[in-house]
């Protein structure tokens, strides 16, 4: 599948932001090769995803995927770093 952007506006940027993680390190995380689950929200077609930033922050992000324009957008729903115990379990999955 093509990613043709991201779907940012006031609904979901200022969530997203709130716990201090940039677009920038959303996007990058999203863009890289996080580890992709369905998350279990049951009113609309929501995933989770961790991966780590270049500069090595860790991100737990839940996002959706949205066709607009002709292509598919993916909307950050939520972004926050990720705890240590979380950063443990990550790496000894990977």
């Amino acid at each position: 599948m093509e990613i043709t952007g991201f779907d940012w506006d006031d609904g979901n940027w200022p969530k997203c932001g709130k716990h201090g993680v940039s677009q920038e390190e959303i996007e990058e995380v999203l863009l890289g090769q996080p580890a992709v689950m369905p998350d279990p929200c049951p009113d609309e077609p929501r995933m989770r995803a961790i991966g780590k930033t270049q500069a090595g922050r860790y991100v737990f992000l839940v996002f959706m995927l949205r066709e607009l324009d002709g292509g598919t957008m993916l909307r950050p729903i939520s972004a926050r770093y990720m705890h240590k115990k979380e950063v443990e379990h990550y790496e000894g999955q990977v």
